[in-house]
C-alpha cells in the first residue's frame, strides 16, 4: 500500500507521468486542475477512482485511487472546510477514512491555513480514531510558525492528532522533530535556500505499525516540476489489498 501526497504546481496532466511512476495507491495533489481537464496521455496509468474539490478549475483539490480502490465523499462533509475532505476508501482487504487536506481557505479571517485544519479535526472529532484513520496532504505549516496565543497553531494539532492516537508517519519513520525536519517538502520560490517542511501524512496506530518507508522528494529532480515535493509513504504489501 503506498500512499502519496504531492502538491503539483497546477497542471497535473503535463506532470502526472512522473508522480504516477512511484505507483501510488492513493495520490492527493492539491493545486490540481479539475476532472473535465485532466486529459492524460494514452500511456498514463488512468485512476480506478477520482474526486476533486474547488472553486477555481485551473487549481483544486484532487483525490486519486488506483488499484480498484475506491472513493466516497462521507456524509459527515461539512463544505465550511473546503479543503479539508474526509472520504471513505474501500477495495481493498480494508477499508480506512481519509481526510485529504490542502490547508487554504482565503475566505476564512480567522484562518485560512493551519486554523482550518484545527476547526476541522474538531468538527470531525468522532471520525478521528486510533484504527483506520489517515489524514495526507499539503498542510501549509509548521511548529517554527506557531502563533502561541492562538489554539489553532500546528503544535496543538499535532498534540490534538496524537492524543487521537494519530502520528506523523515522516516524524515516526526518520525519528524526527516536529520544526527540526531534515527532509523539506516545499522550497520558497523554488529556492533550494528557502526550505520548509508542510506536507504531511499523519495515520492511525494500527497503520502506523505496519509503516515501511517514508520518501521525500529531491529538490533537484522535483523543482522542474512544482515548488513542492512528493512525500511517499509506503505500508507491508497488502495491508490494505
Amino acid at each position: 500500500m503506498k500512499i502519496i501526497t504531492w502538491n503539483c504546481n497546477m497542471a497535473f496532466r503535463k506532470k502526472a507521468a512522473m508522480i504516477l511512476a512511484h505507483q501510488p495507491d492513493i495520490l492527493i495533489v492539491p493545486e490540481c486542475e479539475c476532472i473535465e481537464k485532466l486529459v492524460f496521455g494514452t500511456d498514463t496509468q488512468k485512476p480506478s477512482d477520482i474526486l476533486w474539490f474547488g472553486n477555481n478549475p485551473h487549481k483544486g483539490l484532487a483525490i486519486l485511487a488506483y488499484h480498484n480502490l475506491k472513493l466516497t465523499l462521507l456524509d459527515d462533509h461539512n463544505p465550511a472546510f473546503q479543503m479539508i475532505v474526509p472520504i471513505s476508501v474501500t477495495g481493498g482487504d480494508v477499508d480506512f477514512n481519509l481526510f485529504a487536506v490542502w490547508a487554504n481557505n482565503p475566505n476564512d479571517k480567522d484562518g485560512q491555513y493551519i486554523e482550518q485544519v484545527w476547526k476541522a479535526i474538531h468538527y470531525y472529532n468522532e471520525l478521528l480514531t486510533p484504527k483506520r484513520t489517515v489524514l495526507a496532504g499539503d498542510f501549509n505549516s509548521n511548529t517554527i510558525w506557531d502563533r502561541k496565543r492562538r489554539p489553532g497553531n500546528h503544535t496543538n494539532v499535532v498534540k490534538y492528532l496524537e492524543e487521537k492516537g494519530i502520528y506523523s508517519a515522516y516524524h515516526l519513520h526518520h525519528s524526527q522533530i516536529q520544526g527540526k525536519e531534515l527532509h523539506p517538502t516545499f522550497h520558497l520560490y523554488k529556492h533550494q535556500n528557502k526550505p520548509y517542511h508542510i506536507d504531511y501524512c499523519f495515520v492511525s496506530a494500527d497503520i502506523a505499525k505496519e509503516l515501511q518507508s517514508v520518501e521525500v522528494g529531491e529538490h533537484a529532480y522535483w523543482t522542474k516540476y512544482s515548488d513542492h515535493v512528493p512525500v511517499i509513504v509506503t505500508f507491508n504489501t497488502g495491508l490494505f489489498r
